[in-house]
């Protein structure tokens, strides 16, 4: 069982249709489209409309693709790990609500609640649960419905994120490909600057909390920026550092797509050109759980087998972490 590795072996993304431009956010708070670009890189952004529509929503067919992608039924999946901080509802987990409509019978599920850095947190999970020896197909969902938690006319965080949704599997290995290493962190004193105020067990939901705007994402932009720039950084040249790495021996970063100057700053730190960093915050701005699988998605035909590759991301909590692996398979 030790030598067992757990590997990604098949990546599928996905966004809704409608987009948030810019220009459009110009119609609606104090900004430009010059002003957003130049200091988080943000173009546009995807969001998910219509009336009872959740987070399962954009999973659901994230994995659908995937399975079809591996060539696998539903009912071989173990166990599937949805990281979100938008969940359908409180209970039951949307990782259950997933699964039933995807038709995984035989697997069993949970959310796991980490802001931006869910992702992380779920794909070191499932491969635990693949270096067990116990489950054989695990399936690591990162989505999030931002725009149900955003305050519209709250310009400092309107601008900054979008929908979507990410999912990738894992397997185990025996070759010298998968999940080698990792690193994660948490600091719940970074609650002062990044939360959201009511909706738990503190603050329900009374008519005085959405009377106040309590609902929404609440950040402190600067101080959340510098503490993302220093610890989003430090720890993907740590977990380089710990595995005898340099900057020529890695191909890609993927990084949390948040900000670009904190992208490019984690890149420096690791001595990375730009063309291997993978970017697509242009696009679909913060999608918080998404933004590392639909990266891994878009650039899926880009990567090769046994290409050394750093995931990295930084989130509410505050939350932060990098994985070190190789990967498992070349382009279709």
């Amino acid at each position: 069982m030790s030598n067992l590795r757990a590997a990604i072996t098949a990546v599928n993304g996905y966004v809704p249709d409608d987009e948030l431009t810019n220009f459009d956010l110009e119609k609606m708070v104090d900004t430009t489209d010059e002003w957003i670009r130049s200091r988080t890189g943000i173009e546009t952004r995807h969001i998910l409309k219509g009336e009872g529509k959740g987070a399962s929503d954009m999973a659901v067919p994230a994995v659908e693709g995937l399975l079809k992608k591996r060539g696998i039924d539903a009912s071989e999946i173990d166990l599937l790990i949805c990281a979100t901080v938008t969940a359908d509802y409180v209970f039951p987990a949307t990782a259950n609500l997933i699964c039933d409509r995807i038709g995984a019978k035989k697997a069993w599920g949970y959310d796991l609640s980490a802001a931006c850095s869910g992702f992380l947190y779920a794909l070191e999970t499932g491969r635990r649960m693949i270096e067990c020896g116990q489950y054989k197909k695990v399936v690591v969902v990162g989505v999030d419905k931002m725009s149900s938690i955003i305050d519209y006319t709250d310009r400092t965080t309107c601008i900054i994120f979008g929908d979507g949704a990410g999912a990738v599997l894992l397997e185990p290995t025996t070759e010298e490909v998968g999940i080698i290493d990792s690193i994660l962190r948490s600091d719940g004193s970074g609650f002062d600057y990044l939360h959201q105020k009511a909706g738990g067990s503190v603050l329900p939901p009374t008519h005085e909390t959405v009377d106040n705007r309590l609902h929404y994402v609440y950040q402190e932009g600067t101080t959340v920026f510098k503490f993302a720039v220093v610890n989003m950084a430090e720890v993907s040249y740590e977990v380089m550092e710990r595995n005898n790495l340099t900057g020529d021996d890695i191909q890609w970063l993927v990084p949390h797509q948040a900000n670009k100057r904190i992208i490019d700053a984690t890149a420096n730190r690791m001595g990375l050109d730009p063309e291997r960093v993978m970017l697509n915050i242009q696009r679909y701005g913060n999608t918080t759980a998404g933004t590392l699988p639909l990266c891994l998605h878009d650039y899926e035909s880009q990567l090769k087998k046994g290409d050394n590759i750093v995931l990295a991301a930084f989130g509410g909590g505050f939350t932060w972490g990098a994985i070190y692996l190789k990967w498992a398979y070349d382009p279709s």
